[in-house]
Order: structure tokens, then C-alpha cells, then sequence
């Protein structure tokens, strides 16, 4: 496999310009210099291309990594450019990663579960089913060591990643009928990716993984009876409403995904130490910019949906909720005793989860619960 290195090595090698909160204001200033004394004006002119998992008409997506484009070249002057392909215009949407580790791109933006196939615990990078917040997801990769443990992964496949964007709580979809118990899962056709896919495919479910452009068509021609993709701000652009109008939630499957940027090894190691800052820089402000924009655009198309739009916002019914979570523990379960790698991503992904849970279910919950009914 082209790039595959061992993996402390790899880690070693990767290391600098990968970690450290303060980057952001010692990157404001073009003029910084880096360790070594260089600074970005006497740094070389290096051209990325970029290849995206999401199409223009989801702009929020999409637009993250123009975001990050645009804030690399600011910040080094010129000097650092990356050009963003949408998908199709490279390579297929769900083969962003192979593109990445064949190095016929530097760098890809992408949702790491899509490739569960080359190792189920790429999973935890975007989000596990009864996982996460968004919050929750963020302080797990950057300071609770989930990030260190998913590049161990990814060195097999000469890759380093960074979080590049987080949509917040995802909905549970759009479903031609409603499901009104655990029967009406079995033998329905949905487009669902991740270890989601797996744990629907338990409870019945005939899973398909579709890439954005093709599931509006897949529904339209009732190739699928129901679909998820993020949220109203985006499943409305993508017109989900116009085909299936029962929308569910809550998305216990992607409760605060996060979207990653994949790094070639090679294109990394090549990058001085003053742009790697500058990329980590970029990368920590466009996650919280992205998730913002969703906290803005999500509450507003959704009064579009259940306004005009005539669509029914429905909950998934206690059984489907007791069999998923059922299913999703003792799948996660199964794979940490067959798979050496998926069981120390697990052991910390389940340590952080057992002291957060409670956490957010005193202080935070109870505020929530109060404070949002009032409206």
C-alpha cells in the first residue's frame, strides 16, 4: 500500500504543528517566524488540490473547506494555496480517502465513517452511534487523546487528519411512511452510512450508502423508502421535503459529527513548520465557524418545513430507541474484542463517554430542560 509506514515513525514524523490551542494568535501575523527563525514571506510557494466529499449546493459543508482555502492563503500571503474540487470533478464523493492515500491528492474533506470498510474504527472520527455532542466530540479528539489514537489508524494508509467541521446534532430522516414501532423498520430500504448502517441492518433495515447528489433521485424513483443526511438547513437545499414528509429525530446516530480533513503523509511532511501551524490553525477556527453557521441556518429551515413546507417533525417510537441502543452496545462490544485498534479507540471513547454522560445529564440537563419548554 502506497505510503504505509510504521506507525510510530509516522507519528513521530507528524507530530509537529499538529497540536496546541494557541496557534490562532501566533498565526495572525504573516510576519511570525516559526521555530527555526523563517518566516512565511521567505517561505516557498506550495499548491494543494483538495478533493471534497460534499457538493456546492450544500454550501455550509462545501463551504468549509473554501473557508479553509481562503484562510491558508491569507495567512501566508499567497503562498500557501489549496484549490477545492467538488466532488465528481476528481473522484467520486465516497473515494475521497483513496484519492488521499494514493496521493493523487494532497488532502481530501470527507467524513472518515465512509470508510469503515478499510477499518470500522475510522468511525469514532465522525460519530458513534449514542455518542457524542458536538461539544462533547471536540473535547474528546483534541484533548482527551481521541485524535492521537485515530492517527494511528490512519498512518496505515500514510494519512494524518484534522477535524475540519462539525454540523451539531444530525436528524433521525425522512420517511415516506411513519414508523410506529420496531416492525416498520424490517424490510425498509434507507440510505444511512457509518456504523449506523450496521446497527439499522440489525434491526431490519436494507441499507444503502448513498453519496448527497444521488439520494434526492434514489427517493423520488422509490429506490429507497427513507433517507438521513444532516439537518433541515442542508436536507432542505437538497429538497428531501418534496418526496417524504415525516422527519424524525432525534439522529441518535450522529449526535455531534465531526467532518475531517485527510492529509497525505508525504504532502504534510513537505509543508514547513509555520504553514503546518498555520493549516492546524485554520482547521480549529473553521470547525467552530461551521458548527455556528448550523446553530444559525437549522432553527430557521426547519419553521420552513413545518410552515410551509407541511412537514411532520415525528419522534422514533421507545422500542426502536431500547432496540438501537441495545444493538449499537453490543456491536461496539463485538468489534473491541475481534479488533486489537478498534478496542483502544473504544476503551477511551467509552472512559470519556462514562464521566461526561452523567456530567451534562446534572447541570447542563437540567437547565435545558426547564429553559427550552419555555418555547
Amino acid at each position: 500500500m502506497k505510503n504505509r509506514l510504521d506507525r510510530r515513525d509516522f507519528l513521530r514524523r507528524a507530530a509537529l504543528g499538529t497540536s496546541g490551542t494557541g496557534v490562532l494568535t501566533a498565526c495572525s501575523n504573516v510576519e511570525t517566524p516559526d521555530d527555526t527563525g523563517a518566516s512565511i514571506q521567505s517561505g516557498p510557494r506550495i499548491s494543494w488540490r483538495l478533493a471534497s466529499s460534499y457538493p456546492p449546493s450544500v454550501d455550509i459543508l462545501h463551504g468549509a473547506a473554501i473557508l479553509l482555502a481562503e484562510r491558508v492563503k491569507a495567512l501566508t500571503g499567497g503562498r500557501f494555496t489549496i484549490r477545492v474540487f467538488a466532488p465528481g470533478e476528481l473522484v467520486p464523493p465516497l473515494q475521497v480517502m483513496d484519492a488521499v492515500e494514493a496521493g493523487t491528492v494532497q488532502a481530501g474533506h470527507t467524513s472518515d465513517y465512509y470508510y469503515i470498510g478499510k477499518h470500522p474504527a475510522l468511525a469514532f472520527g465522525t460519530s458513534i452511534p449514542f455518542g457524542f455532542s458536538a461539544q462533547q466530540q471536540i473535547a474528546w479528539l483534541s484533548q482527551y487523546g481521541g485524535q492521537d489514537l485515530l492517527r494511528e489508524i490512519y498512518a496505515d494508509f500514510g494519512i494524518i487528519t484534522f477535524p475540519l467541521g462539525n454540523t451539531g446534532a444530525q436528524f433521525g430522516g425522512w420517511f415516506r411512511q411513519p414508523v410506529e414501532s420496531l416492525d416498520d423498520l424490517r424490510g425498509l430500504r434507507m440510505r444511512i452510512p457509518g456504523l449506523a448502517g450496521e446497527i439499522m441492518a440489525r434491526l431490519g433495515v436494507t441499507v444503502q450508502v448513498l453519496a448527497a447528489a444521488d439520494i434526492y433521485l434514489a427517493l423520488e424513483r422509490g429506490a429507497i423508502d427513507a433517507a438521513e443526511w444532516v439537518g433541515p438547513y442542508d436536507d432542505e437545499k437538497l429538497g428531501f421535503h418534496e418526496i417524504a414528509e415525516n422527519y424524525y429525530i432525534p439522529g441518535w446516530w450522529e449526535p455531534g459529527p465531526s467532518i475531517a480533513l485527510q492529509v497525505g503523509i508525504e504532502a504534510w511532511n513537505d509543508l514547513p513548520p509555520l504553514y503546518q501551524q498555520v493549516l492546524v490553525s485554520a482547521c480549529h477556527e473553521i470547525t467552530l465557524l461551521t458548527l455556528a453557521r448550523y446553530d444559525i441556518e437549522n432553527p430557521r429551515a426547519l419553521e420552513r418545513l413545518t410552515g410551509e413546507g407541511g412537514v411532520t417533525v415525528r419522534q422514533f417510537p421507545e422500542d426502536i430507541m431500547e432496540a438501537a441502543w441495545s444493538e449499537s452496545d453490543a456491536y461496539l462490544r463485538e468489534q473491541a474484542a475481534a479488533n486489537t485498534d478498534f478496542r483502544r479507540i473504544y476503551d477511551s471513547w467509552s472512559e470519556f463517554r462514562a464521566h461526561s454522560f452523567p456530567y451534562l445529564a446534572g447541570n447542563e440537563s437540567a437547565y435545558a430542560q426547564f429553559a427550552f419548554s419555555k418555547f
